[in-house]
């Protein structure tokens, strides 16, 4: 019992915090081994054995350099991966498959290929300004990609530092140079406002302050002439009363009340006068001061103008120096720019004329090939069909003998008959090609032989023509009786005879020179 009881203690196997405990052999289901983190396991002797993965992180330098981006410019990305095995349960059972018993150098080493392959793959999406601008979306698209690809071989990246973004043509560095001289010159700009605001504002408040002080001057004069005229008034209206009632008391007396009435006339007309004068006199003064209120103002207004154009003319030329500078930046960040792509269009044109030039040879070889098979085809078609047309015909033949008896002659005999509509067709268009439009025969009775002109022309004219029979002796046959005999036509043989007759005096003659004469233009014969 007490034995037992240590073999049971002295297999029994206890996982540490930082490992991942991988018992092989003889498990459970169909797996290729357990895996436990923390606690621990029953190893059974013999067919069981164990042994541990490291969960120790392990930081991985990648001094990545020429990658690629989206605009075809290469850039650098120091950067230093931090991973480790992971401990979820899938993926430790794809660690204890793939990194039981290796180094850390090695661990390291396959998961620096998968890296790097996966880095070069996420800044191959993206352009250098979203790669610098937004950094943290950047590392999101290597967490999903990279992390992705190491939990296959049961690793998990635990941080990502990039270091530093760079290229070597400078684009990135212009774009800093091109960031700050914009914002320095935005800088500029808004000094320049906030000191001409502050300018217009001082003058601004001047001249509210000098139209207040001159509205106030001239409604305190303005005052002090309005009680003087009311006063001058009052006086002239009780003036004029009592004249009036001086000529109420006087009125008995026609002359009397005459005389005060032109007198208190003449004082009303003297008070209006009076009146007017004031009033135009308070007028010009209000006049006075207005315009010397507008004079103040045009020299505040005036004043502010010149502060303005000066602050116009010192923030025109910072920002015509500030548009200098980004202008050259931008011609040489343009110039830079027009050189690479000029040198990758001059590769892709490359690329692209030997991939035409492959895609052509391949399609003329395949062009001739298709040609040659079908050539061969048609070729090896008409050789099958002639084949058996042979095969045909022979064996047709050979069941026309047959049916003959054996006897060749009769079987050519049927052959001939078969094509005798084509042979009288021939002889039908023979006939027909003579273009003869009219026939003019001169008839003067006998031509010493007891016949006719027109009788010899017709029978030399039938005589002229191939009989059928004649063209089956040369050929080696006997037609049929059916078919008729020259022989019982007494007309034709006499023709014929004459023709043979008058042949032999023709040939004779043959050798003599003659006179060709030549045809109707019209082809027509007489």
């Amino acid at each position: 019992m007490a034995l037992l009881l240590l073999i049971f203690i002295a297999r029994y196997k206890r996982c540490p915090s930082n490992k991942i405990l991988v018992v092989y052999g003889k498990v459970s289901g169909s797996k290729s081994a357990k895996c436990v983190h923390g606690g621990g396991a029953f190893i059974l002797p013999i067919i069981q054995d164990y042994s541990f993965l490291n969960l120790s992180p392990i930081p991985i330098d990648i001094d990545l350099q020429g990658a690629l981006s989206k605009q075809n410019i290469r850039i650098n990305t120091p950067s230093t991966f931090t991973v480790g095995v992971s401990t979820e349960q899938g993926i430790m059972l794809n660690a204890a498959e793939r990194l039981l018993g290796l180094e850390d150098e090695e661990v390291k080493t396959q998961a620096l290929d998968i890296i790097i392959g996966q880095l070069r793959l996420v800044i191959a999406t993206l352009s250098i300004e979203e790669i610098n601008k937004d950094r943290e979306q950047f590392l999101q698209l290597i967490n999903k990609h990279v992390a992705s690809e190491l939990n296959k071989i049961g690793l998990e990246l635990i941080n990502v530092n990039i270091k530093d973004i760079t290229d070597e043509s400078g684009y990135i560095e212009a774009i800093g140079q091109k960031a700050a001289a914009e914002a320095v010159n935005k800088a500029r700009v808004e000094v320049a406002e906030q000191e001409a605001s502050g300018a217009m504002g001082e003058a601004k408040a001047s001249k509210e302050k000098d139209v207040q002080v001159a509205n106030e001057v001239a409604e305190s004069e303005q005052g002090v002439k309005d009680a003087e005229a009311s006063k001058r008034v009052a006086i002239a209206g009780l003036e004029t009363q009592a004249s009036l009632g001086e000529a109420k008391a006087e009125r008995e007396k026609a002359v009397q009340i005459a005389n005060e009435n032109a007198l208190s006339e003449e004082g009303r007309k003297k008070a209006e006068a009076q009146k007017r004068i004031s009033v135009a006199e308070y007028e010009a003064e209000a006049i006075q001061g207005e315009n010397k209120s507008r004079a103040i103002e045009a020299e505040a207004q005036a004043e502010l103008a010149k502060r303005e154009a000066l602050a116009r003319e010192e923030s025109q030329v910072a920002e015509a120096n500030a548009l200098k500078n980004i202008l050259a930046a931008e011609k040489e960040a343009e110039k830079i720019k027009l050189q690479k792509e000029e040198i990758v269009r001059n590769e892709i044109n490359k690329e692209k004329q030997i991939i035409d030039a492959e895609a052509r040879a391949e399609e003329i070889r395949r062009i001739a090939k298709g040609e040659a098979d079908g050539t061969l085809m048609k070729f090896e078609a008409e050789s099958k069909g002639m084949e058996d047309l042979l095969a045909a015909k022979a064996k047709g033949y050979r069941e026309i003998i047959e049916a003959c008896g054996g006897d060749g002659k009769s079987a050519a005999t049927l052959l001939l008959l078969e094509q005798l509509d084509a042979l009288v067709a021939r002889q039908t268009e023979a006939l027909s090609n003579l273009k003869i439009d009219k026939i003019t025969v001169w008839d003067s009775g006998s031509n010493g032989k007891d016949q006719n002109t027109t009788s010899s022309f017709l029978r030399n004219y039938i005589g002229a023509l191939p009989p059928i029979h004649e063209l089956a002796k040369q050929a080696g046959l006997d037609l049929p009786e059916f078919l008729g005999s020259m022989a019982k036509d007494p007309g034709l043989i006499q023709a014929a005879e004459e023709v043979k007759a008058e042949a032999k005096p023709a040939a004779k003659t043959a050798a003599k020179p003659t006179a060709v004469k030549k045809p109707d233009p019209k082809g027509k014969a007489k």
